[in-house]
Order: structure tokens, then sequence, then C-alpha cells
């Protein structure tokens, strides 16, 4: 069983372990879309289920990926 925390002053429970989403959108050079995706199944695969991300990464760029691959794959 992999540790787990609450996430903030709310009810849900995450991995202690996430994924860092801010490279695959911006700052660490060029975006390359197909490698984000195969990170983010990896990442599931080994049980990740909060991803850290925020809007400034370049400027939704994470959500919007996130959210097509969440939703090709049938997740929440």
């Amino acid at each position: 069983m992999k540790p787990t925390t609450t996430l903030g002053h709310s009810t849900l429970t995450v991995n202690r372990i996430g994924l860092g989403c801010m490279g695959m959108s911006e700052f660490y050079g060029s975006f390359d879309e197909k490698e984000s995706i195969n990170t983010l199944h990896k990442a599931i695969d080994l049980g990740v289920n909060f991803f850290d991300t925020a809007d400034m990464y370049g400027w939704g760029a994470n959500e919007r990926l996130l959210g097509k691959h969440l939703r090709v794959d049938g997740m929440r």
C-alpha cells in the first residue's frame, strides 16, 4: 500500500508521491505532447494519483494536457 495524505483541508486522499507537471509545457525547453502523455501513462501505471500543475505553466497548457489525457483514458 502506498503512503497517502489528505490534500490540504479537503477530504481528498492522494498518494504522497505525485508528478510535477511544470516541465511538460513550460520552462525546460520544447514541448513534446507525445512524450508528456507517455510520462503521464507511466506515472499512473506506478500508482500516481496527484498531478501538480498551475495555470501559469504554459498558460493553461498543463490543464489541457491532463484533461485530454484523462478524458481519453476514461479517468477522473
